[in-house]
């Protein structure tokens, strides 16, 4: 039976695929979007169009409030260059300063329009990408905690997602951990910079990673609304892999040559301390929970099979 669902944030790259996916198996959707100018691409993939301010608490809860949804899909952020300008991993709290405001307030926010409005289910993103935390193996599970990238300037993000997991957590949603997101616009500058060979291996690139599609992240947000699912879920391919392996493997599939090393001291300095962490200690994720409870299985299970056919 069809179900009426609130995406907040719909125009995104992940909400791009995602409202689709619900309209493909008959929900109703109203989806958000920051800008009137992306209001026509909502309408075309089947959505109803709202503009929202997710940092307005007044906003927010008009929007939810109008579209009487039976759930709301949390996919805010302000990661893209229209929002937050070219990835900037060395000033990553300049980057992801609005981000870090929509995963606290205007997670706050949304759940405060849920409860207002009777909505008894939330769903939300959250991210797994290298940053389980650095003890112990190599591949983490919902089990093992984030870590808290104390005295980094990638705390503050470390922190909204700990309180996008625990307010959501606390109402009773699920809190999806994406891994690296890649497809259709979420990988652009990623592999600009590969082609440019600006993009280098640090050290010996040793710190693994978890990467998933576009269209299996959206498709494991698909079963946790229709299955009311509860709890933290890692949505990552079944491939966590060191930086050695999978950055030399993107730089073939765009066609570039081979990725620079250099060693950690230079990197530092270049971009910063969270990309010598990211390359040399982070931990990636294992998708078992996902698979098991969710019923669910990536149409791309490696990263390998995804650059080959997504990157050209």
């Amino acid at each position: 039976m069809g179900m009426r669902v609130f995406v907040a944030g719909g125009s995104g790259v992940v909400g791009r695929r995602l409202v689709p996916q619900l309209v493909a198996r008959g929900h109703q959707v109203t989806a958000t979007t920051t800008s009137g100018a992306t209001s026509r691409l909502l309408k075309q993939l089947g959505a109803d169009a709202v503009v929202m301010d997710g940092l307005d608490a007044m906003s927010v809860g008009e929007a939810v409030a109008a579209a009487r949804p039976d759930t709301i899909v949390h996919q805010m952020t302000a990661i893209s260059v229209a929002h937050a300008g070219k990835p900037d991993l060395k000033h990553i709290d300049r980057w992801f300063a609005t981000t870090v405001r929509l995963r606290t307030e205007g997670t706050d926010h949304l759940l405060a329009a849920a409860e207002a409005a009777g909505v008894s289910h939330v769903v939300a993103q959250s991210y797994a990408g290298w940053n389980g935390i650095r003890e112990g193996g190599w591949v983490k599970t919902e089990e093992d905690p984030l870590d808290p990238e104390t005295g980094t300037l990638a705390r503050a993000g470390a922190d909204a997602l700990r309180h996008v997991e625990d307010a959501v957590l606390r109402a009773g949603g699920a809190a999806l951990r994406y891994g690296g997101l890649y497809g259709p616009g979420a990988t652009d500058d990623q592999v600009e910079l590969v082609r440019k060979r600006q993009f280098p291996l640090v050290g010996g690139g040793a710190g693994h990673s978890s990467w998933v599609h576009l269209d299996d992240a959206a498709s494991a947000t698909v079963l946790a609304v229709e299955q009311k699912a509860r709890g933290v879920f890692n949505i990552v391919d079944d491939e966590p892999a060191p930086a050695a392996q999978w950055l030399p493997y993107l730089a073939s599939c765009a066609g570039a040559k081979p990725p620079m090393r250099v060693p950690k001291w230079l990197a530092r300095m270049i971009a910063g301390d969270v990309a010598v962490t990211m390359m040399t200690e982070g931990r990636g994720f294992s998708n078992a929970k996902a698979k098991r409870e969710l019923g669910w299985e990536p149409r791309y299970p490696s990263w390998r099979q995804g650059f080959r056919e997504g990157i050209g």
